[in-house]
């Protein structure tokens, strides 16, 4: 399911947790690690949105924060491709596309409440950048804040 344009991601950030990489996948207490911190990047990442939300389809169960080891971040796009795909237009054309395939499958069966979500930030993401590529090409538009309304 295509909830995320990957040509969208131009970096990604890892947290590794080197102590468990030759733990086999059943076992319970790498499982209560595992969440843990993947609750904890969660609340990060919702943090540092714009939007209060990330476009992630299922829900993250609630833990205890935990401290996480050192992170690492790179780029995933090579800078030919990044410099071609970071065009607004481009950007605005392709989020489009991902909402429509978005709606969709919503519309042929029963879906999560996670993808519906997942909707509703792309639709506010896609809004953002109209409008800000507007205001580019002619002039100012208010750029509304989730929630609000025009």
């Amino acid at each position: 399911m295509n909830v995320l344009d990957p040509f969208e991601v131009a970096e990604i950030e890892v947290w590794p947790i080197w102590e468990l990489q030759h733990k086999v996948s059943k076992d319970v207490e790498s499982k209560i690690i595992l969440n843990a911190a993947e609750y904890t990047v969660f609340q990060h990442v919702v943090k540092q949105s714009s939007f209060g939300a990330v476009l992630n389809e299922g829900d993250i169960a609630a833990s205890k924060p935990v401290k996480l080891p050192p992170s690492m971040r790179g780029s995933i796009i090579p800078k030919e491709l990044y410099d071609q795909r970071k065009h607004p237009d481009v950007r605005i054309a392709r989020r489009a596309t991902t909402i429509a395939a978005l709606a969709r499958v919503i519309s042929e069966r029963d879906v999560s409440k996670g993808l519906r979500r997942t909707l509703k930030v792309q639709a506010q993401r896609l809004e953002r950048l109209a409008t800000q590529r507007f205001n580019e090409i002619s002039g100012n538009v208010p750029i509304l804040k989730p929630g609000e309304d025009v």
